[in-house]
């Protein structure tokens, strides 16, 4: 554990799932209710850190976080990443993305092109995420 690393110190948001090995986490990501991270929960900084089984464990989960998103709340487009250049604790970005979002096409990083809608996000997104949750839940406990 890295005693500066927020990762190594908190969940990173608020915890959906924990598992031995990894946990996913919704982030607190204002205008993106539907931002998830999949993180390997001992400090490592590169996903070549991991042996072979612990890679392709990280990689199902973050597929499962994926197949949830599409499945429950039918986004435009989901978004991955690894970057760690902030935080360089292995952890993946899995976001959906809707084509009403205020950063849509661009990364969620760049620069709103729109206003924040809100209403939409409660319609589209709150209001399915819980069942969207349990689900996953329920898929990584028969994962591990």
């Amino acid at each position: 554990m890295a005693t500066a690393c927020p990762l190594c110190s908190g969940d990173g948001g608020v915890l959906v799932w924990r598992g031995e090995r990894l946990r996913v986490i919704r982030a607190d990501e204002p205008g993106f209710p539907a931002f998830y991270r999949v993180i390997w929960n001992a400090h490592v900084a590169e996903f070549s850190d991991l042996s072979a089984p612990d890679r392709l464990l990280c990689m199902d989960a973050v597929v499962a976080v994926e197949h949830a998103l599409r499945t429950h709340l039918q986004p435009q487009k989901i978004n991955l990443a690894a970057l760690g250049n902030m935080v360089p604790h292995l952890h993946w970005h899995v976001i959906a993305r809707f084509a009403w979002d205020s950063h849509f096409p661009s990364p969620v990083w760049a620069a709103a092109v729109r206003e924040r809608s809100p209403a939409r996000e409660q319609e589209e997104i709150l209001s399915r995420r819980d069942r969207m949750e349990g689900a996953l839940r329920e898929h990584l406990d028969r994962l591990v």
